[in-house]
């Protein structure tokens, strides 16, 4: 059952995955918010967890740096695990003049300079979205928690240091609401293979103020975003329990 990034067997993942890119923030999402933890993926110590949340089973796994790394995990997920939910969680950068450190953002769509997406639509452009009842979860669910929200198109650059200084503004008139390097790439792999994903992101940099959070702020801003997260789950169980 093991793949080359993967050692879990088959059962071991729940039918939805949390994915922040650092394995480490893995670990402390599943050793703080679920009960009964145990660990399931171990290779490359891109750390994986199985645990439960209000008694509701869900997975926690990095996916590492960037829409490359992402992609294998996704891929593996839902192909050889039957993972049928991937909600990215992470941090972004802003660009906007009316957005600040520890802003919460949504992922609706994902623009990028990759072209991975090219190469898998024919060399077409490729609309990379969320699942739209995923986004609805998850900004209900901030709702729920008293989070304002940012929901909106990601950017997802292939380079985390760009030589082009002229990309930060562009995005600014774009109205992008947040910087990262995995969203493109997962909402891609997840309309492949037939599973939905969605992204929530915490503002960590300011790229055009030059303002940063500090590691222990990076800390205690994120459990916001992971508890809306985990509250999104429930809240789309809810929903399609009620669908027709």
């Amino acid at each position: 059952m093991a793949t080359p990034h993967i050692n879990a067997e088959r059962g071991d993942f729940a039918d939805t995955v949390l994915m922040p890119g650092d394995p480490l923030r893995a670990k402390y999402i599943a050793e703080t918010f679920f009960d009964e933890v145990r660990q399931v993926n171990t290779v490359r110590s891109m750390s994986g967890y199985t645990g439960t949340y209000k008694g509701r089973e869900i997975s926690v796994m990095g996916h590492g740096m960037g829409i490359p790394s992402v992609s294998i995990y996704a891929k593996e997920l839902i192909t050889e695990y039957d993972v049928r939910t991937l909600i990215r969680v992470g941090s972004c950068g802003a660009v906007r003049d009316d957005m600040a450190l520890r802003d919460v953002v949504i992922g609706l769509g994902a623009c990028t300079d990759s072209g991975v997406n090219r190469t898998r639509f024919g060399g077409m452009d490729f609309a990379a979205i969320a699942d739209f009842a995923l986004t609805r979860a998850l900004a209900d669910a901030a709702d729920d928690l008293g989070v304002m929200t940012r929901i909106g198109n990601l950017f997802s650059a292939d380079l985390f240091y760009d030589p082009r200084p002229e990309t930060a503004e562009l995005l600014r008139r774009y109205g992008i609401v947040g910087v990262e390097m995995e969203a493109a790439g997962l909402y891609g792999v997840a309309a492949e293979f037939g599973a939905r994903a969605a992204t929530i992101c915490t503002v960590s940099d300011h790229i055009l103020k030059g303002d940063s959070l500090g590691s222990q702020e990076r800390q205690n801003t994120f459990n916001e975003m992971m508890e809306i997260a985990l509250e999104s789950v429930l809240r789309d169980d809810a929903a399609r329990e009620v669908m027709p």
